[in-house]
């Protein structure tokens, strides 16, 4: 069967896509001094913190929906509240992930749609002044 509409998570690469831009927005936050906020309200080591990230936004994305089958309804807000967020954070977050999609192969209008959606919910995730 022909896909006519296809989805993010098939326009991201499907999951070698997705997993390079999980990787890469990781490694970003990891290295660059420009996310020592955001990385501080990280755990030591990435792994699980990579893994939970690819999927979910494999299932956000249209793919497979992985998160929930293992985790349940991802609750975004409610599963973040523990961690202050504000507009610092949500700044550095936003930094990290557009640079990640910056360097990777999706097509630049699919690029800026991510970039729109991904603000909507950083900014969605707040919880502070």
């Amino acid at each position: 069967m022909i896909e006519i509409n296809p989805s993010l998570y098939d326009l991201i690469g499907g999951e070698t896509g997705l997993r390079y831009l999980v990787d890469r927005f990781y490694d970003i936050m990891d290295t660059a001094p420009e996310a020592t906020g955001i990385r501080a309200l990280h755990p030591k080591s990435l792994r699980l913190s990579r893994e939970k990230l690819f999927m979910f936004l494999s299932g956000w994305s249209g793919g497979p929906a992985l998160y929930a089958e293992k985790y349940g309804p991802p609750k975004l807000r409610q599963r973040h509240m523990p961690f202050a967020i504000g507009g610092i954070e949500r700044d550095q977050w936003l930094w990290c992930m557009n640079k990640a999609l910056d360097e990777s192969q999706v097509h630049p209008v699919v690029i800026n749609q991510l970039k729109s959606r991904f603000a909507e919910i950083a900014d969605f995730m707040r919880n502070k002044e």
